[in-house]
């Protein structure tokens, strides 16, 4: 009985042994290691970067829907070829060079000489109880996230848009009610009780 036990335990550790070795050839040969970081997702900030600009520069994109008007010209957007990069065992791959995307432009009506709207203010607000996203526009907060800490849980939340929005983090011996709002340059300030 003993030896039958031994058996199968050395059994289901070469074999495991010889799994993860196939595993780890077979990534190796592909080229391309398990932490790969190639492409990321863009940051909130990126995102609000990038819809800025395209928001800032509205000849760059073509007309909404139902606008009337004729074509009065093309814009080629190429966007800028992949550069080469060292590969694994730090062999450099070749660079990818980009397709050309030509965007049509179509006037619409007469473009208003007014700046774009301001975007808005976020901010983290870190306390003892938790985090808070919230984020100021026009006057008034509303909080986008929130995550209470370890030992906390999140009770009454009032996520707004409005002058004051708040959230509470309760925990056995603490609680804490976080009140946000906006300050005078427009971005997330809050104040903590208990």
């Amino acid at each position: 009985m003993r030896r039958r036990l031994l058996l199968a335990v050395t059994g289901w550790l070469v074999t495991g042994l010889l799994a993860v070795g196939a595993g780890v050839a077979v990534i190796d040969r592909l080229g391309e290691p398990l932490t790969d970081t190639g492409l990321r997702p863009l940051s909130a900030a990126e995102v609000d970067e990038a819809l800025a600009l395209a928001s800032s520069r509205p000849d760059a994109l073509p007309a909404p829907a139902g606008t009337s008007g004729t074509p009065s010209g093309t814009v080629p957007a190429t966007p800028s070829a992949r550069t080469a990069a060292p590969g694994p065992r730090g062999v450099p791959t070749p660079a990818v060079p980009a397709p050309t995307v030509t965007v049509t432009v179509t006037p619409g009506p007469a473009a208003s000489t007014a700046p774009p709207a301001p975007a808005g203010k976020s901010g983290v607000i870190d306390t003892v109880g938790g985090r808070i996203i919230a984020r100021c526009q026009d006057g008034l907060v509303t909080l986008r996230s929130w995550s209470p800490a370890q030992g906390f849980q999140a009770d009454d939340v009032e996520r707004g848009p409005a002058s004051r929005a708040h959230a509470e983090f309760e925990s056995e011996e603490r609680e804490l009610k976080v009140e946000v709002y906006c300050s005078a340059d427009g971005s997330p300030a809050h104040h903590v009780r208990g």
